[in-house]
């Protein structure tokens, strides 16, 4: 029989100028810790490199973890934090305790739109699992686009017309084009 030693979850916050090998070093000092790396969505914006990363670490091998940390700024430039996870780490939703959704919104930028949405889908009892937006150039000349895309989850007692409601109304005030399906 194999006994694991005990681990702890955490959650590490990553940002610095982009560059090659970002990633290989925090993969680097976690494995040379004993830490397995389980999550992450890593990310190029304007010329940073920002990632956040779940790993678990044996908790004899953590402490040390936590104290070479800082020495990934001075070597590649990339400061990391890290934070005990949360509880409802290993909790899974279960599929039918859960709509999801996804929602795709396009339409002129302008000031407030992720504010709006992210309003509209609060007001409903929406979480947003994940978020990319991004503007590009309008088709000639037509001055600036803003698009997005979510994966929204909604509680399992949560009205789904009425969120589409909720959204629609925000479309229209926003003048925007938003589709909204329903994921499995």
């Amino acid at each position: 029989m194999t006994t694991h030693a005990p681990t702890t979850a955490y959650v590490l916050t990553a940002i610095g100028d982009d560059r090659p090998g970002l990633v290989a070093a925090l993969a680097a000092a976690v494995d040379e810790h004993g830490g397995n790396w389980v999550d992450s969505q890593l990310a190029l914006l304007a010329g940073k490199f920002a990632g956040i990363v779940r790993v678990d670490l044996p908790d004899e091998r953590a402490q040390s973890f936590l104290q070479a940390l800082p020495a990934l700024a001075d070597e590649v430039g990339l400061d990391v934090e890290a934070t005990v996870a949360g509880d409802s780490v290993d909790v899974e939703v279960a599929p039918h305790s859960a709509l999801h959704l996804h929602l795709h919104l396009l339409g002129q930028d302008r000031t407030g739109m992720v504010r709006e949405v992210s309003s509209a889908l609060r007001s409903q009892g929406a979480t947003i699992d994940a978020l990319r937006s991004w503007t590009r150039e309008a088709p000639e000349g037509g001055g600036m686009l803003f698009e997005a895309e979510a994966e929204v989850r909604l509680p399992a007692d949560a009205d789904e017309d009425g969120v589409r409601e909720a959204l629609e109304t925000i479309a229209a005030e926003l003048m925007v084009d938003l589709e909204l399906d329903t994921t499995e």
